[in-house]
């Protein structure tokens, strides 16, 4: 193969378009694409987080701190005897393998489809509860370095986790999970005839 023979090769791929014009335009993201990590509430405005520390036990990359705390009788910040006092990850660490939404027994951590971040201090890479939980829309909290588009916050809690029906049949077409702030009870799933 000549020198004419790579040219021409070279020349054939002119004009074609194979990339996406980043960051202008960004590819769409599938509905349970693994982002930034949100702490939902019920539809009632209570947080669902219960403090019981299950999903910092669970992950692998230690990048998350949760200490509980005893309920307020008169003022609850969530149903049950405790709430998640302090709640912390870090996303220098973090390796997005959501063992924590697996974890979660009353489905508090969700991710949204938010993944690109960028920090210029260490201390802004370790989201606080004030920054995990959702506002009072139901939403995820916009930081000020973290590039949203239209869409990044819809579907946050599409990640589902995959043992809910424990893989039986009978619990296909039926809601198996609790309501959220904003966005109310979501459709069942479709199991596997569909």
């Amino acid at each position: 193969m000549g020198l004419a023979d790579g040219f021409r090769v070279t020349l054939r791929q002119i004009g074609k378009t194979v990339t996406y014009e980043y960051p202008e335009v960004k590819r769409p993201k599938p509905v349970r694409f693994h982002g930034r990590h949100v702490l939902g509430r019920y539809e009632d405005g209570m947080e669902k987080c219960i403090g019981c520390e299950l999903c910092a036990g669970v992950c692998p990359a230690r990048c998350i701190y949760v200490r509980g705390a005893d309920n307020n009788p008169d003022a609850p910040t969530s149903p049950g005897e405790r709430y998640g006092f302090v709640y912390e990850i870090n996303y220098l660490r973090c390796i997005h393998c959501d063992l924590c939404v697996e974890a979660c027994p009353t489905e508090a951590i969700t991710e949204s489809k938010l993944f690109e971040f960028s920090f210029t201090n260490r201390d802004d890479a370790i989201y606080t509860k004030s920054e995990l939980v959702v506002d009072d829309n139901g939403l995820p909290q916009k930081l000020p370095w973290e590039d949203w588009r239209d869409g990044d916050e819809r579907n946050t809690s599409a990640w589902v986790r995959a043992t809910a029906p424990s893989g039986s049949a009978e619990f296909e077409g039926k809601v198996a999970w609790s309501g959220e702030l904003g966005f109310g009870v979501r459709p069942p799933e479709k199991g596997q005839s569909a």
